[in-house]
């Protein structure tokens, strides 16, 4: 896979991100523990490793949960309809783990 290998710091991030459960099924008025880190911006960007999202697999790929289950990929419009954009939310899992997003990205 392209890009850098994660490191251990960003590792202890998606997993305490982890920790939250699913954002898309929080919204949705639920808690699901079960997660995968989705990167908003793929994985070889500046800042992909910290850019990213807890989500359940239903949430994160189509064909994975329910059929009225929104997926991200790849109902990206639609996803961000339902739930908010991708940033704005990955500022709330930021939050949600007593963090700040603009602390963690490189300039």
């Amino acid at each position: 896979m392209k890009g850098r290998n994660v490191t251990a710091k960003e590792k202890a991030l998606h997993s305490r991100m982890a920790d939250t459960g699913c954002i898309a099924c929080a919204a949705d008025g639920h808690h699901n523990p079960i997660v995968s880190i989705h990167h908003i911006a793929g994985r070889t960007k500046k800042n992909a490793h910290k850019l990213v999202l807890p989500l359940c697999a239903g949430h994160h790929q189509d064909g994975y949960g329910p059929v009225s289950m929104t997926a991200v990929h790849p109902y990206k419009a639609r996803f961000e309809k339902q739930y908010g954009h991708q940033l704005t939310l990955c500022a709330k899992v930021y939050e949600l783990i007593g963090e700040d997003l603009d602390e963690w990205l490189e300039p």
